[in-house]
Formats: structure tokens, C-alpha cells, sequence
């Protein structure tokens, strides 16, 4: 598994993310959607080139993305709704964003 590392922007979406959650749905279900993340990042590290991710070099050179829906079933999120951006270099998988499956990602990475 390629060693896995957060860019600045990417805490700050999780961070977010799990606030949003928390107030919206409650503990519980922070969690475990924080849960699902963490599972996503780690899914990409250990097989970065997975046929469930999408090449994403209209976006940025090595860009891939991963929607989490691929890594629900285990944690009980019924309709997860973010992707997590990565790229590859190396030993290590660098989490560039997660953003909302309707968000523009153009409007959020740098080329």
C-alpha cells in the first residue's frame, strides 16, 4: 500500500464534511461517514490504479478520482455523496480534494 498523504485542502474538505455531517446528522453518523472517507483514501492507496477510479487528466496531469459509494457497504451510509481527487507519485497517493459529487472539480483544482 503507497503511503498515504493530504494536501492542505483536502483536511480542510474533511473537516467540512464531518462538521456539516455532525450538525445535520447527528454523532453517530459523522462518524461513520468519517469513517467511509478514511476507507475511500485508504482503498486508493492500496490499489491506486483501480478500475472503479477515473483517470481525470482534463483536470490535472496524474489526477484520478474515486467516488466513496465504491467502499459503502461496509460502514451502513446509504447514499454517500463525495469523491476523493488523488494523485499517484511514487510510494505515496496524495488525497488532493474531496468534494461533493456536484460540485465542478475544474472549480476547485489547480491545473
Amino acid at each position: 500500500m503507497a503511503r498515504l498523504r493530504f494536501t492542505d485542502a483536502a483536511r480542510a474538505d474533511l473537516a467540512g464534511i464531518f462538521a456539516l455531517s455532525l450538525e445535520r446528522w447527528g454523532e453517530a453518523a459523522a462518524r461513520r461517514y468519517a469513517a467511509l472517507l478514511a476507507a475511500a483514501a485508504r482503498a486508493a492507496a492500496s490499489n491506486p490504479r483501480t478500475p472503479l477510479a477515473r483517470e481525470r487528466a482534463e483536470l490535472a496531469k496524474g489526477l484520478r478520482s474515486f467516488h466513496v459509494r465504491h467502499v459503502k457497504l461496509a460502514f451502513g451510509v446509504k447514499a454517500p455523496v463525495h469523491v476523493v481527487f488523488y494523485r499517484h507519485v511514487g510510494a505515496v497517493v496524495e488525497i488532493v480534494r474531496v468534494l461533493h459529487e456536484r460540485m465542478n472539480p475544474s472549480e476547485y483544482l489547480d491545473p
